[in-house]
């Protein structure tokens, strides 16, 4: 990834402590700034990497720039990033990790007079401490920002005996707080979205120790980068791991901030030179934000066409013919369900496009209105485009007609309901199957894949990553229905789906009930669960 020239190194320093109260975390209340994006911010001891840290090199205690910069992954001069948190920390906190002459922490009280740190490690003969600093974690500022920071985030246990000393200027107050403390209290003190996450992080820890020790063997640190989107509350900062922000990443990544957080009814989304997204006005608890009805195709013909038409609503259907650059010739369903089919039949009135889809199964939840003019097989493909090819993959499972279409030019998976964002699918049988469901996951895992494009929410990066994790959840889910049979057979299924989904809310528990029955039909077809009159029992 290529980094702006105008970027700043910096380095940040959390500060972790032992008290009665449960471990705490130093932080700093920035002074009132105009123009400062950390304005009266709550923040770790910290700040920019300056040139003359490296000659401080010679300083430093049990790490070299070679052993510093293979920790941090760069090239060299990663020890700057370590003498930076120490420094910082000792000028804004007067917190000094340095040894004496004789191997003990240096009294930052008996060193008073020198202000400048280079020459106070020099006349004191200090060696810096930055073998008791652990790497947590990478922090870059969002894109388009007049002012970015790359930041390494250090983690060290507070000296002993050491009091807190505020210079007055870069921190006008300090508290030692717990972090569960620090997160209920976001509404008098203002965190930065790096810092609330990272109080997030450290909230997990009784000890500083223990802290200090999971730091010390945390490999494989990721560069975290936020990402700046729009919304109905205006505009806002999006973390890695929300719904939103892998779409924004590739649709802004140069951070001009015009991209939605949220998914806006009936409004057309070009997702690239072939994709085109518009979400039904149908959301609730199944649907999430509201039905993806997609566009693809395009090329010198300029000829589209529609995957999943959604729900029977005719505003709907009107905004996706509104939509369409060229003229729409095919529509392809993933399912049957009733908000993914049922315009079908009105989008075809109205354009004359060739259904393509599985025919509906005859029982509840399916749309038996639906009539596909054609029925695509696993591995069919469709040219939808002059560059744009459509594969289709039968994934049986939460839907027994359920298809994904691969666009193959892009590697992106249109999933319907086969993988959702934010929730699990529901497998309601007998129509859903559950141990089909895992098989049609696995089969995924083969396919070369850059993007899912799901029947609800945003655009997702890392599907490999996505699937593996529905997979082992669902497993997981399966190892807590098999712990309560054996712990309670023979048991009811009211009082299964209690001891099996108590993480879940009781609100959610009727449609769990759905998935938890395909989870015991399974466990019955594989020899491990019986159903006797109504009761379920471990085999």
């Amino acid at each position: 990834m290529n980094i702006s020239k105008a970027m700043r190194n910096a380095a940040t320093l959390l500060v972790v402590r032992d008290s009665s109260a449960g471990m705490e975390v130093l932080m700093l209340r920035r002074p009132e700034r105009a123009g400062d994006l950390y304005s009266g911010a709550c923040v770790f001891p910290g700040g920019v990497v300056e040139r003359h840290d490296r000659n401080l090199y010679a300083c430093c205690a049990g790490v070299d720039d070679a052993r510093a910069s293979s920790r941090l992954g760069v090239r060299d001069h990663g020890l700057e990033y370590f003498i930076a948190a120490i420094r910082e920390c000792f000028e804004e906190a007067g917190l000094l990790f340095a040894y004496q002459d004789d191997g003990s922490m240096a009294d930052p009280a008996r060193l008073a007079g020198e202000t400048n740190f280079a020459e106070l490690c020099r006349k004191f003969d200090l060696r810096l401490a930055v073998d008791r600093l652990a790497y947590h974690s990478h922090w870059l500022t969002p894109p388009g920002l007049p002012k970015r920071f790359d930041t390494r985030f250090f983690l060290a246990v507070a000296p002993a005996s050491q009091a807190v000393h505020l210079d007055q200027h870069e921190a006008v107050a300090h508290y030692w707080l717990r972090p569960d403390e620090a997160l209920v209290r976001k509404l008098e003190l203002k965190l930065r979205p790096a810092t609330r996450r990272t109080l997030e992080t450290l909230a997990a820890f009784a000890t500083a120790d223990e802290c200090y020790q999971h730091a010390l063997k945390s490999r494989h640190i990721e560069m975290q980068i936020p990402r700046r989107g729009r919304g109905s509350a205006g505009e806002r900062i999006l973390l890695p791991d929300e719904a939103a922000y892998a779409e924004i990443a590739r649709l802004d990544p140069d951070g001009r901030a015009d991209v939605a957080y949220e998914i806006e009814h009936d409004v057309a989304l070009r997702l690239s030179e072939r994709v085109i997204r518009i979400t039904a006005a149908n959301g609730n608890m199944m649907t999430g934000p509201g039905t993806n009805s997609y566009l693809v195709g395009g090329g010198e013909r300029n000829e589209w066409a529609v995957i999943d038409p959604g729900p029977d609503m005719a505003a709907h259907v009107q905004q996706i013919v509104a939509a369409a650059p060229g003229t729409i010739r095919w529509i392809f369903v993933t399912h049957t369900h009733r908000d993914h089919s049922p315009a079908a039949a009105l989008l075809k009135s109205l354009t004359g496009a060739m259904v393509h889809g599985q025919r509906a199964p005859d029982q509840d939840w399916q749309d038996r209105t639906f009539q596909p003019d054609y029925v695509p097989s696993h591995g069919e493909r469709f040219a939808v485009g002059d560059d744009a090819t459509l594969r289709v993959i039968h994934t049986p499972g939460h839907a027994s007609n359920h298809l994904c279409y691969l666009l193959e030019e892009e590697k992106t998976l249109f999933t319907g309901d086969h993988v959702m964002q934010g929730s699990s699918v529901v497998i309601t049988p007998p129509d859903g199957d559950m141990a089909a469901y895992l098989a049609s996951l696995q089969a995924l895992l083969r396919e070369e894949l850059e993007w899912l494009a799901p029947g609800h929410g945003h655009l997702m990066d890392r599907p490999h990553a996505v699937i593996e994790k529905t997979i082992a959840h669902r497993l997981m889910r399966e190892i807590k229905v098999i712990n309560a049979l054996r712990a309670l057979s023979p048991v009811d299924s009211e009082t299964l789906l209690a001891r099996v989904y108590d993480d879940v809310p009781v609100r959610m528990h009727p449609v769990a009930k759905r998935s938890l029955l395909a989870h015991l039909i399974k466990l019955v077809h594989g020899g491990l669960a019986l159903e006797r009159n109504g009761l379920w029992c471990i085999l």
